[in-house]
């Protein structure tokens, strides 16, 4: 990731002067099964942090009410991991994304609205937070280019998905077929229960009871497929080259933050950079 030996020297990752070779990332944490040359990513999981119940022990959402200061400590322990500077956006359910800049990386630099980010700048980690939405990662041929989206069904139906391909493509001039993409833990098909609204946003008629992507039940609601519901949007955008999303959050309490399992819980972070 770095030149044997070089030191970390910005004060805001927390371990100034220590050698990089050191800093191990939590073995528990998600690595995308995909390889780039030039682009790393990882999702992080519960491991590894210093946060106490209900956020045990990861947690990297600031507005969850967990302790700053520890929160703090998890955030330097995430930036070291990766070797990069984090970028956390303020994400809104939105389809907004942000063409990341050294700038956004500077410290006290306040957290801009979006739902998605785009780098071809080394050493930016375009960042999202989730705690049963879907992380997508996304990489350019040859590392031109990465992004990151936070897509729950809002997003998703909006075209934030669409919006961060096409973000990829613009900054890397590559098409749609040149782009990876990695999808990481999300509430899973078994438990994503949603009403008729839900459907109307991806434009099924609920009178038409079960649809691709969504599964009727006898209370009169639907179980919803995240991953799947990704992925045809994705494909029909044109990429070829999809992995990851066999994970399930609210089922894997152990591993996984849930929103839908405990509203009181914390954020995990899904993050994708061009190495420096």
């Amino acid at each position: 990731m770095h030149e044997p030996g070089r030191l970390l020297e910005d004060p805001a990752l927390g371990v100034p002067g220590r050698d990089v070779k050191a800093l191990d990332r939590d073995p528990d944490w998600l690595v995308p099964d995909w390889h780039t040359p030039g682009v790393a990513a990882l999702m992080t999981t519960r491991a590894g942090g210093h946060s106490a119940a209900p956020f045990d022990a990861m947690n990297l959402g600031r507005r969850v009410g967990d302790d700053p200061a520890v929160v703090a400590r998890n955030e330097a322990l995430f930036a070291a991991a990766l070797g990069a500077m984090p970028v956390y956006l303020k994400q809104v359910h939105g389809c907004k994304v942000l063409r990341l800049e050294p700038s956004d990386s500077a410290p006290g630099t306040t957290q801009r609205e979006a739902d998605a980010s785009v780098t071809t700048h080394p050493g930016l980690a375009c960042t999202v937070l989730v705690a049963d939405c879907l992380p997508v990662l996304f990489a350019a041929a040859q590392g031109r280019a990465v992004g990151a989206a936070h897509a729950g069904w809002r997003g998703l139906a909006a075209g934030v998905l669409e919006a961060t391909l096409a973000e990829v493509c613009s900054a890397a001039r590559c098409d749609s077929a040149q782009v990876q993409c990695w999808l990481g833990a999300c509430i899973g098909p078994r438990r994503f229960e949603v009403g008729a609204d839900v459907l109307q946003a991806f434009g099924v008629d609920p009178k038409d009871g079960s649809a691709p992507g969504f599964e009727a039940r006898d209370s009169g609601k639907w179980l919803a497929d995240l991953v799947w519901l990704a992925r045809s949007r994705l494909k029909a955008s044109g990429v070829r080259d999809i992995h990851g999303g066999q994970w399930c959050t609210f089922e894997d309490e152990a591993r996984f933050f849930s929103y839908r399992r405990a509203r009181t819980t914390g954020r995990m972070a899904a993050a994708i950079w061009i190495e420096p």
